[in-house]
């Protein structure tokens, strides 16, 4: 079973993407910040992260940031969900790491069809 982090503040986005992803048959970990994000990522090793961007204590792309620079979990595909939708935003998200951009509202179909695609080309690296 595939095993997604959803990193998102926000009680009702939380609810609703875990509920459909859930059904879906995805296992769904909960972490509310940053820091928690990057303590769910070392501790279970998910494979796939959903991080919001706007959050507190510590915001998305600082926890990217260091998850991105510890060996253990660098290679844990991450996508940036965010209200920001500015080219500036989506330049920022690629250039810093993250693996793929959802804007909200979220299109769940799309998301889904992204998280399958890293998730497939993630397994396929550790194969070789």
């Amino acid at each position: 079973m595939t095993t997604i982090l959803l990193v998102e503040d926000n009680a009702l986005n939380r609810n609703m993407l875990s509920r459909r992803l859930e059904k879906m048959d995805y296992e769904v970990l909960i972490a509310i910040n940053g820091e928690e994000a990057v303590a769910q990522t070392l501790a279970h090793h998910p494979d796939l992260v959903l991080m919001d961007i706007n959050m507190p204590i510590m915001d998305g792309w600082e926890a990217l940031t260091i998850l991105k620079s510890n060996p253990k979990t660098q290679a844990v595909p991450i996508i940036a969900l965010t209200a920001h939708t500015a080219a500036a935003d989506r330049a920022k998200a690629d250039k810093i790491g993250f693996n793929g951009f959802a804007a909200k509202p979220i299109d769940f179909k799309a998301l889904v069809v992204n998280i399958e695609a890293l998730v497939y080309a993630h397994e396929g690296e550790a194969i070789k």
